[in-house]
């Protein structure tokens, strides 16, 4: 499954547990005696090619909120579930911003979120309203249930052993469930079959139940062939229910008016509420690797963790640059690329943050910047940003098939098909790709594009199209850097031209969009190692 599924996927969990909820009466701009931040910092967000939201959590006295919708931040300051949310203009999903602001420490997270309602009310003049609105759903519905009624016990599902073989499943045993809850449930272990569109109750079954059921992970559903059950089949054949999509009436939140320009920050603010001093690891023990570990893969730390990697590769993390291309680190030696580091750091009480499943981890910015620190402490590291020529990718009109967008929708793109659309890879398993964008222009599209193929493309990409039209397509292709189809590589190779049905991003976007992706050379900006040193700082 690629790293980006696995961020999406995380961003689906942690909106999944508020669903059923009603939307809460919205406050007014001019509600003076609602909490509010002390200051705040309210700014677009600088782009990168690893876009998902972080934070939402309390630092000491610094709340920190990045790389957020505003439906992000509609839905956590509401308790919503971002599917609810109706109404406002078209960049709604689209546009991002950071927040930086002053609470008191130890604000309980429910006034953090009364202290978010403020500010959107003020930097953004946010105005709301509560309404009713069909919204595409899933509706559980009972057929012939095959569910045991419970006696007593505590209401949870839980992982469970499959009770077959064959290709890899996931299973779950649930006891005292009500209905309405596994609704929710589903939602939460999902994984991607519902392409975020909420689950809701509607068996009209009113006990608690006992039952177990199994199911094939969808990102690897389209090549487990007759092995492979889907998470729809699993809750037919298992459960004796069934998931319809279908349009359901559901309480919303309509959002009547907002600025995609907050307010100014006040005059000063850097001086009265600068930023945070560089953090720093409580304790931390380098030493060479000389077992050739495989590679340590994302670093997210919690409270301590044990990482294993080149040097390279930590810098890249620490620096938050993409992992995946090696030219964005240049003047660092060749055993910087070699050789392999163990890392075992641990962080100060204070650096960590509670989160709401009670689990205690470093906000990732904080993380990587603690990373950082470590690495220039410990391997005396002298860098800086500048911009070289390296390669870069511009996207060219060939004979554009693209459909006019309404411009009344709102701008994204998302993974899975277009709603309505059928998903290719049950019938072209190596097909095991697919987004779709919607109101978008190719400007805003090639600035997307490396978010979700981002161990491929580095950089925004350039429209060099001639188009400055909004449009709405969907792109499906074999996920790895496969060559254009006539190019000297793909002669090399028969991959994308395989009866198998594999298609390379390039040729998905000239076959499936009239366009064509064209590597070319210019300036991207690199980190320059002026100094390092081989062997770190004793421990």
């Amino acid at each position: 499954m690629p790293t980006r599924l696995l961020l999406f996927a995380a961003l689906v969990l942690a909106c999944a547990s508020l669903l059923g909820q009603a939307p809460t009466p919205p406050v007014s701009p001019v509600m003076s005696s609602a909490p509010t931040f002390i200051l705040a910092d309210v700014h677009a967000s600088p782009w990168s090619s690893h876009l998902f939201t972080r934070g939402d959590s309390l630092q000491g006295d610094r709340y920190t909120f990045r790389d957020a919708t505003m439906v992000d931040l509609i839905a956590n300051a509401y308790s919503l579930d971002p599917s609810i949310i109706e109404g406002g203009p078209s960049w709604l999903e689209f546009d991002r911003f950071d927040i930086v602001a002053k609470a008191p420490p130890g604000t309980p997270a429910a006034t953090l979120k009364l202290m978010l309602r403020s500010l959107l009310a003020g930097r953004f003049g946010l105005v709301t309203h509560n309404g009713v609105a069909p919204v595409p759903a899933w509706l559980l519905i009972a057929v012939k249930p095959k569910l045991t009624e419970a006696q007593s016990g505590t209401s949870e599902c839980v992982g469970a052993k499959p009770t077959t073989v064959g290709a890899p499943l996931v299973a779950i045993a649930c006891h005292n469930m009500p209905m309405d809850q596994f609704a929710a449930t589903l939602q939460r272990v999902d994984g991607g079959y519902f392409d975020y569109k909420p689950v809701v109750d509607s068996t009209g079954l009113n006990n608690n139940y006992d039952f177990q059921f199994q199911w094939t992970p969808h990102n690897i559903i389209f090549r487990a062939g007759s092995d492979g059950i889907s998470l729809f089949d699993a809750v037919q054949k298992q459960l004796g229910l069934k998931l319809d999509l279908q349009t359901a009436p559901r309480p919303v939140l309509v959002v009547d008016q907002v600025s995609r320009t907050p307010t100014p920050n006040v005059p000063g603010l850097e001086k009265t509420f600068p930023p945070d001093p560089p953090a720093h690891f409580e304790v931390a023990v380098i030493k060479p690797n000389n077992y050739k570990e495989p590679p340590g893969g994302v670093y997210v730390p919690s409270c301590g963790d044990d990482m294993s990697e080149s040097l390279q590769r930590f810098i890249q993390s620490a620096w938050g640059l993409n992992t995946n291309d090696d030219g964005n680190v240049v003047g660092l030696p060749k055993w910087g690329v070699s050789h392999r580091y163990d890392i075992e750091a641990k962080a100060s009480a204070e650096d960590l943050v509670q989160l709401a499943n009670g689990k205690r981890e470093i906000e990732f910015d904080r993380a990587c910047q603690m990373l950082r620190e470590l690495l220039i402490e410990r391997f005396g590291i002298e860098a800086h940003m500048e911009e070289r020529p390296g390669s870069a990718y511009n996207l060219e009109a060939v004979a554009p098939k693209l459909k006019a967008a309404n411009p009344s929708e709102r701008t994204k793109c998302a993974l899975g098909p277009a709603p309505g659309e059928k998903d290719p890879r049950f019938t072209t398993p190596i097909i095991d790709d697919i987004f779709h964008c919607q109101n978008i222009t190719l400007a805003e599209f090639g600035r997307q594009l490396p978010t979700f193929v981002f161990s491929m493309i580095y950089s925004p990409v350039l429209n060099d199209t001639g188009l400055e039209g909004r449009y709405d397509f969907t792109l499906s292709f074999t996920y790895g850097d496969l060559p254009p189809s006539g190019s000297a590589e793909a002669s090399a190779s028969s991959a994308p031209g395989d009866p198998n049905g594999a298609i390379s991003l390039y040729d998905a976007i000239r076959r499936q969009l009239g366009l064509k992706l064209e590597k070319v050379r210019r300036l991207v900006p690199v980190l320059v190692i002026d100094h390092i040193n081989r062997e770190p700082t004793p421990n």
